[in-house]
């Protein structure tokens, strides 16, 4: 079950990082930065759960 928790929190990465990378190379920069620091978020999170 790790391994397939490991595999989802990956693949969101990726795609979250990948949108991202879109917003700013449409000149939307704000809107990229909150989405990296969603992509950042989403990397540090599992480090601080209970379980």
């Amino acid at each position: 079950m790790q391994v397939f928790i490991i595999l989802a929190l990956i693949s969101i990465t990726v795609y979250t990082l990948g949108f991202g990378i879109t917003l700013w190379k449409e000149k939307q920069k704000i809107s990229a930065l909150a989405v990296f620091f969603l992509t950042l978020t989403v990397i540090v999170l599992p480090f601080f759960s209970i379980l």
